[in-house]
């Protein structure tokens, strides 16, 4: 197994790895509309949030050498499911419209720093 976990994980002093790489698979941790190194939400909700969060994922892709395109699964928490569409407006622009990962979706109660949404994910790595 490698323990992957960025410079700002590492400087905020996150209790958990981006991700981890087992065999062939990545599992990436939950990740939220944070701007990157900070505990901070970036400002105007949902669309914002799911934005910034979609990008905070792409850049934990990136540093495994993956793209949206070897997500296969993702997990999705929403603190309104109210808000789905909004969601699915912005997370579908991250893929292929042939390549859709499966996906679960979640109303909860509350997401860490007050988030409206957070999202976890497994990719192939290939041989």
């Amino acid at each position: 197994m490698e323990f992957i976990s960025s410079h700002g994980t590492k400087t905020i002093g996150l209790p958990f790895s981006d991700a981890v790489r087992a065999g062939n698979l990545l599992h990436l941790s939950g990740q939220l509309g944070n701007l990157p190194g900070r505990l901070e939400l970036v400002p105007g909700g949902m669309g914002p949030e799911t934005r910034q969060m979609m990008e905070n994922i792409a850049r934990v892709l990136d540093s495994a050498g993956l793209s949206f395109n070897d997500v296969f699964k993702c997990t999705v928490m929403l603190a309104d499911m109210s808000r789905w569409a909004e969601f699915n407006e912005i997370y579908v622009s991250y893929f292929d419209s042939d390549r859709l990962p499966a996906r679960s979706a979640f109303g909860v109660s509350a997401l860490a720093l007050g988030a409206a949404v957070e999202m976890e994910c497994c990719a192939w790595m290939g041989t």
